[in-house]
């Protein structure tokens, strides 16, 4: 069953608080993952693994590039679900 942008929105929000204690508040549609919220490669990758995990897509290396904001990661787990 595919998760509504919300759902998607929230999930991220508390991966990207694990990973690196920013506040979910701050993990926002309109938000870059390296300008706005400062998450380094290394960081990006483990934030995709455990999304890949929590949603159940598969997100490959090629496309991590083109997330560059969370809207286009939340976007694109969207898309790839059931």
């Amino acid at each position: 069953m595919a998760s509504t942008e919300q759902e998607i929105l929230e999930g991220l929000a508390e991966i990207v608080n694990e990973e690196t204690g920013l506040d979910p508040a701050e993990v926002q549609l309109d938000k870059s993952f390296t300008d706005d919220l400062d998450i380094d490669s290394l960081s990006m990758m483990t934030i995709v693994v455990n999304a890949e995990e929590r949603f159940g897509v598969r997100i490959p290396d090629d496309e991590v590039k083109n997330l560059t904001t969370v809207g286009d990661a939340v976007r694109f787990i969207q898309g790839s679900q059931g």
